[in-house]
């Protein structure tokens, strides 16, 4: 045929050799392609011509190559075209059939007797070969796809699945087009299912398909190009793009009709799979659960990545996590209470831990407890599942805990408000379930039960009727009760009054005879028993011995005979004689100084608690012991061997010797071999996994709370005690230059063992972070050498994991080996700050003393930068000579016999260190450089009262580190070019960043106080600037509010990486804003401008941060918080000092508020009360004047209010409706709500600001009900002033139209409130249908227009679950969200056949969006809309 181009391969050797080539005997290209049909005419099969194109090209020059495969393509494009031509059909046809017969007869060639999902290498290469050819078609537009989709379904097999993936990987034909073309969706499910779980399968059978089988399934290795091939993404992300399609999708994917289903129950097949095993965990082989773990690869967060939307991440999780909790609810309640304790976390199917781990890294631990609360309250769900869900949280998530515990009070509430025994009997459990994982992550059931019972104020505390309902619940518990809960219940029994004492009695005797039955007897009951144990398995003798242990350790710290002993001497006396007092006198060898027990043992004697009797049996018995001891000693003989530590102690000792003599350094290295090799059989050959982990994989390290095991802490620490008195000993000969590389290669070797690593790094972290201030001179020279050459041996050191004990992510988590240092040296307070700076000294002079031959470079890249940055920031606070410019040469032997003195002066030695000039050359190292961000978080971290300065002495340093030091630095070496502004600008964003970021020294809890000595000064700079503003009164840049740029800068533009992150993140920063807002002098807030030779106040900057971000913190909905509002008013008296007439620059802000900035003047009405004596004090302090016309404008309109609501004297309706009804509806939250009779005497423009004001603090009732806004009250007020507006006729619609089409008159109400309770109206409106009359559907015609628009913002909230609250877990507000839908639906329903005609002419723009989010609802509008429907409106029907 015609060469390589047809798929022949050619012996590489076959035209080696010769000189020219033999000439064509055809004229031109064309000739040779027209014999070249001519000859497959008589000898063709052209299914095999489509697989000839593998190694049809072959190196020859690039130009030759795109010529052959231009030849090629072109070559088969001819017979294709050919053989259509004589077959009468076209040629893409014919090219997609003859590429389903290739694939049917490449999967067919399988070797295995069944079809596998992944092919074999000889397959995999001939496929390879089709698609390239297929391609080539497809690019000459003679292929078609649609056809060859439906084809593929009828060969004789479905192909197999890596076909399919190939095909969707290669864009030839997407997964999900192959799918939509298959007419039978149940048949492509369970193919699609047997295909993936034999992929699971064939991945764990097969090492070498693991890689291959991950990639198809999860994309391990395609997530680099995801964002480059649309559609060429891994199986499971297209599963889950199409089978959780979001709202905004649905329109770009209309031509997948069958696709969502096929996903989603696909989907729902493979978790039933996994499912199906939990419960028969050890019934199931290996090879099988290792399979299903391999599908669960598939709920890992990072495959899905930018790929697929975070909201349909977030419904797929959440979709999961419901599907488990509620998988097969077979067991009963009396099977969970019995079954419990074998659902803890340790004993749980590994399968179902795993898959609940990865299902909560997509949400936050509320969110998780929230879900399974959600499920709980509205579904029927498989216990085992719920509780092993609660322990894998409490011991997965740290903030769990307080979330159950919130939960568990919730739960409580609700069952004692309705006396309800479902809400009950979760609540016991979810707390016996929490506790049963231990202390350390939940609190034990005993101290629950107690605090929930124990109390008058408990639950059960309320009536009769809830006491005697607490005591039906715990009886029926009895009958299916564990011993060590009735041994709860009986010694911490609930509060109960002493005239219904009868009722606890009953259930006790009730109680002990479930113990009897289970021969548990209360009476055997330990001192000390751990009654949140549901260990049933602990005897009495077990309990006896760990009573005494916890005796001898209260008496070792009281020297008293424990209380809890004393009473069960007396009140316990079978116990205390028969158990406790045979386990404390044990016999044994006593010891000749008398310790603990035999202390306790004496004292007990001089009491008469122990009877002479049993303490001379046993004083004889230990007698007996001793002698015995005596003889046994004298058998033994002595044995020679060494255990593998005292042979590694012994070759260190051996080291010792040689490192002190210089003639001997030469055998060093071979010493240090024997050691390694001592250290490896002390801490066990690693397997060869551990051997070939990669160096990357980073060291987990709590800095928190570091844990060792025993065994490798005493390893760390004998090698560092080697490694420090081997410094110690060199040095004493020779200083650290001329010490060979002695100690470099023994870190070196340490380094190398990568098992010993992760202790040796947590043993480092509780010598320097928690016992550094306590080391004493010798321990912080050594371990300061130490992490110097651990610095010089950074490559073979992994990255360092470190967990700082927080609750809240820390992205910086991660941490080179330098970076670690700088986590574990910390400057706070006097003890800190000493010994930080002795560290630091040490390590840098050992650095220079050790490495002085070292080039720049080399001694820079060994040299930590945090050290010297923190002898930076240190050097100068500590040492008033280092502040100045000094810089003297000084021997480095000089330094290093300053640190090994005896007689030790850090301070001393640190400034020697300073003064040096080769150590200010270092600082001009840009990675040395200490800059002004740098300098601020260091100080912010310090604990004022706690400094080693005084507050004196901090000022001074505060002053000279600023304005002398910084201020006028150059930006290259991290100063401030002398700029005022952006060193402000530098202080602002540090304290913000400072209080974002978690401190691990305040416990985990971000730092909500700001510095009062770096806002001060921050203050000053605020106060320069002002006055540089107005020297330059007029010009561009006097108009500039640089403090607003700063903060709202900050906001701009931030990727968080979850939208829920970055709403916690922006709602943290605007509170840590308004926080240094107030902190700053009240004028910053208000420029003043010069208008030819007029002074005039600008509050333009402010009231913009007001309205864009400012007011979406505040929780009313329509007014800002007390402090804020106080400051600005204050700012603003201060400010007018600067008019020539205050009075009116005052009144002219106020008057530009009711335009610009109204929710300014509407927490003026709410704090009124307090804020009216704060500003006319002030403004009899600066003026002595009647107060300005607004000021005293606002003034009367709160006296009016008041007077109304008390008196009932006529309310004044000059000024702005929206402004006296804010005045009005704060007085009368208040006040008591008497003078709402008076409603009718208000104007309707009042009114229906007045109903605007109660919807906010409605919406505020169910969002922040901390507020102490009751949403009952609100909801009765709403309603009454509805009420109101609908007797007048008030057109009161138009309130709920979105700000650019409502009214003028009403947009300013919406302007003001904040953007969450401006989404949430629709859930206001529909809280209203009871007040709806059916005149409104007649008389007001953009009603249904308004009711439809709502509704679907309803809709749009619910679906994306982002602002909907929660209902209340006090169980007073009404139905969650679904409810209010399920209401505003059924309103709509019956109302939309009562609109007159007129009502449809406007909502044809929403028709799209009803039909989408509610079909049933959008075919009622259709139908009502037409002509027909509308004849029928004088029908009556029963709507309200």
């Amino acid at each position: 045929v015609v060469g390589a181009s047809c798929g022949y391969k050619r012996n590489p050797n076959f035209s080696a050799g010769r000189a020219r080539k033999r000439k064509s005997a055809f004229g031109s290209g064309a000739e040779l392609r027209e014999a070249a049909l001519r000859l497959l005419d008589h000898h063709q099969n052209l299914n095999d011509l489509l697989l000839e194109v593998e190694d049809s090209v072959k190196p020859g020059g690039q130009g030759g190559v795109e010529h052959q495969e231009v030849l090629s393509e072109s070559f088969i494009v001819s017979v294709l075209q050919e053989q259509a031509s004589r077959l009468g059909v076209p040629t893409a046809i014919l090219a997609a059939k003859n590429a389903v017969t290739n694939i049917e007869r490449i999967c067919q060639a399988s070797a295995s007797p069944s079809q596998v999902p992944l092919l074999s290498l000889d397959q995999r290469k001939r496929l390879s070969g089709l698609l390239q050819t297929v391609k080539d078609l497809l690019a000459s537009n003679v292929f078609c796809c649609s056809l060859f989709c439906q084809e593929m379904w009828k060969m004789k097999d479905p192909p197999a699945l890596e076909a399919v993936w190939h095909l969707h990987r290669d864009d030839i034909v997407g997964l999900g087009e192959l799918l939509e073309s298959n007419p039978d969706a149940p048949a492509v499910v369970e193919w699609l299912c047997r295909g993936l779980c034999g992929l699971c399968e064939q991945a764990e059978s097969s090492s070498g398909d693991v890689e291959l089988a991950g990639r198809v399934l999860s994309g391990k290795a395609l997530n680099w190009a995801l964002a480059e091939r649309g559609r060429a993404a891994d199986f499971a992300i297209v599963f889950l793009q199409n089978g959780f399609q979001q709202t905004s999708e649905l329109g770009r994917r209309l031509e997948f009709k069958k696709v969502p289903y096929i996903c989603r129950a696909v989907l729902q097949r493979m978790l039933t799979w996994v499912l199906d095993a939990v419960g028969k965990e050890k019934q199931e082989d290996v090879s099988t659960l290792q399979a299903m773990r391999f599908w669960l690869n598939v709920f890992n967060v990072s495959v899905y990545k930018s790929a697929v939307r975070p909201d349909s991440l977030q419904q797929f999780f959440r979709h999961t996590l419901t599907e488990v909790l509620t998988y097969n609810p077979l067991l009963k309640v009396s099977d969970a209470i019995h079954m419990q304790k074998e659902w803890s976390f340790t004993r749980t199917c590994s399968l179902l831990t795993t898959l609940y781990r990865k299902l909560f890294v997509a949400f936050s631990a509320k969110e998780s407890v929230c879900r399974l609360q959600q499920v709980l309250e509205t579904h029927e769900v498989n216990w085992q599942h719920v509780l092993s869900c609660v322990s894998t949280l409490v011991v997965c998530q740290a903030e769990a805990e307080q979330l159950f515990k919130d939960l568990l009070s919730h739960l409580l509430i609700k069952a004692f408000e309705n006396y309800d025994m479902e809400n009950m009997i979760t609540a016991f459990l979810i707390a016996r379930q929490a506790a049963l994982e231990g202390p350390a992550v939940f609190m034990p059931y005993s101290e629950w039960f107690k605090a929930s019972f124990g109390s008058g104020g408990g639950h059960h505390g309320s009536s009769k009727k809830a006491l005697v309902f607490l005591f039906e619940f715990l009886s029926e518990l009895v009958p299916f009760e564990a011993a060590p809960y009735l041994k709860v219940h009986i010694m911490y029994p609930p509060f109960v009054p002493t005239k219904h004492r009868s009722i606890l009695l009953e259930y006790i005797t009730l109680a002990k005879t479930r113990l009897a039955d289970l021969k548990v007897a209360i009476e055997d009951m330990g001192l000390y028993e751990d009654l949140s144990s549901t260990d049933e398995s602990v005897q009495p003798q077990a309990q006896a011995l760990r009573d005494v242990e916890k005796a001898l350790q209260i008496f070792e710290n009281t020297r008293k005979i424990p209380t809890s002993v004393i009473e069960a001497s007396i009140f316990r006396r079978p116990y205390y004689t028969s158990w406790f007092l045979p386990a404390l006198l044990r016999p044994r060898v006593l010891p000749k100084t008398p310790d603990v027990p035999m202390a306790l043992i004496d004292s007990l004697k001089r009491a008469d608690k122990i009877p002479s009797n049993l303490y001379s049996t046993y004083v004889q018995a230990c007698r007996a012991m001793k002698e015995k001891m005596l003889q046994d000693e004298s058998k033994v003989e002595t044995s020679h061997s060494e255990e593998p530590v005292e042979q590694l102690k012994a070759e260190l000792s051996e080291l010792r010797l040689l490192i002190v003599d210089r003639a001997k350094y030469e055998d060093v290295p071979a010493q240090i071999a024997v050691i390694s090799d001592r250290l490896a059989s002390v801490l066990g050959h690693s397997s060869d996994e551990n051997e070939a982990a990669p160096l990357n994989s980073p060291i987990q390290v709590d800095v928190s709370a570091p844990r060792l095991e025993p065994c490798h802490q005493s390893v760390v620490d004998l090698l560092l005690t080697s490694f420090c008195q081997n410094l110690i000993a060199a040095s004493y000969f020779n200083p650290p230059d001329r010490q060979g590389p002695c100690l470099s290669l023994f870190v070196k070797m340490m380094c190398g063992h990568r098992n010993l690593l992760p202790a040796l790094l947590g043993r480092l972290c509780q010598l320097i972070y928690h016992q550094g201030p306590s080391l004493n001179d010798a321990h912080i020279l050594g371990l300061a050498a130490f992490v110097i050459h651990l610095s010089e041996s950074r490559a073979l050191i992994p990255e360092v994991e470190a967990n700082l004990g927080t609750s809240q992510p820390v992205p910086e988590n991660v941490l080179s080996i330098s970076e670690y240092w700088n986590c574990l040296l910390v400057c706070r307070t006097e003890e800190s700050f000493a010994f930080c700076m002795r560290f630091c000294t040490a390590a840098a002079s050992y650095l220079m003393c050790k490495f002085s031959s070292y080039p720049r470079e080399d001694l820079c890249a060994v040299l930590p930068p945090s050290l010297v940055k923190k002898l930076q920031y240190i050097v100068p606070r500590l040492c008033l000579e280092a502040r100045g410019i000094l810089c003297e040469e000084a021997k480095t032997d000089l330094i290093w016999s300053s640190l090994s003195c005896p007689s030790l002066n850090y301070k001393r030695a640190s400034l020697c260190l300073w003064k040096q000039a080769c150590f200010q050359e270092l600082l001009k190292e840009k990675a040395f450089r200490l800059s002004f961000r740098e300098w601020l978080l260091l100080e912010l971290e310090v604990y004022p009262e706690k400094d080693i300065l005084s507050a004196w002495e901090r000022q001074d340093f505060h002053y000279w580190a600023i304005y002398q030091w910084y201020l006028p630095a150059p930006s290259a070496s991290g100063g401030c070019d002398g700029d005022l502004e952006k060193a402000c600008g530098v202080i602002i964003n540090t304290i913000l960043d400072s209080s974002q970021r978690s401190d691990l020294g305040s416990c985990g809890q971000s730092k909500m106080s700001v510095n009062p000595d770096i806002l001060c000064k921050l203050q000053e700079m605020v106060l320069e600037l002002g006055c540089r503003r107005k020297l330059l009164s007029g010009c561009l840049e006097a108009q500039r509010h640089c403090l607003f740029e700063i903060l709202q800068e900050r906001l701009k533009d931030r990727k968080h990486g979850s939208a829920l992150g970055e709403q916690l993140w922006r709602q943290q920063e605007l509170l840590l804003q308004r926080r240094i807002l107030v902190g700053l002098p009240a004028s910053a807030l208000i420029l003043t401008c010069q208008k030819g030779k007029k002074t005039t106040l600008d509050c333009e900057d402010f009231f913009r941060f007001v309205n864009s971000e400012l007011k979406n913190v505040c929780s009313r909905g329509y007014a800002l918080s007390y402090d804020i509002t106080a400051h600005f008013f204050r700012g603003l008296l201060n400010a007018s000092l600067d008019c020539e007439d205050s009075a009116e620059g005052v009144n002219d802000v106020l008057t530009a508020c009711q335009t610009k900035c109204p929710i300014m003047l509407f927490s003026a009405a709410l704090w009124w009360p307090r804020l009216e004596p704060v500003l006319c004090s002030q403004w009899k302090r600066l003026f002595g004047a009647p107060l300005a016309e607004e000021l005293e404008r606002l003034r009367e309109w709160q006296s009016s209010a008041t007077s109304f609501l008390s008196s009932g004297v006529v309310f004044p309706l000059s000024g702005p409706p929206w402004i006296l009804a804010a005045f009005l509806h704060c007085t009368l939250q208040q006040q008591s709500p008497c003078g709402r009779e008076r409603g009718s005497l208000f104007s309707l423009q009042l009114l229906v600001s007045l109903l605007f004001f109660s919807l906010m603090d409605l919406i505020s009732a169910k969002i922040a009900p901390k507020e102490g806004v009751d949403y009952q009250t609100s909801l009765e007020w709403s309603l009454e002033i509805l009420q109101r507006l609908e007797e007048r006729g008030a057109s009161w619609p138009l309130l709920f139209h979105s700000a650019e089409k409502g009214p003028r008159k009403y947009r300013v109400l919406r302007s003001a409130a904040s953007d969450r309770h401006v989404r949430l109206l629709p859930v206001a409106f529909y809280s209203l249908t009871p007040c709806f009359r059916q005149e409104l559907l007649t008389r007001e015609q953009t009603f249904l227009y308004v009711a439809l628009d709502l509704y679907i913002q309803l809709l749009r909230l619910f679906v994306e679950g982002k602002d909907l609250p929660q209902s209340d877990q006090a169980g007073q507000s009404p139905d969650p969200a679904e409810h209010v839908i399920s209401a505003a639906r059924r309103f709509l329903l019956g109302a939309i056949p009562r609109c007159p005609a007129q009502s449809f002419g406007n909502i044809r723009p929403l028709l799209d969006a009803c039909e989408e989010l509610d079909p049933e609802l959008g075919a009622s509008l259709l139908r009502s809309s037409s002509p027909a429907a509308a004849m029928e409106l004088d029908e009556e029907l029963a709507l309200f």
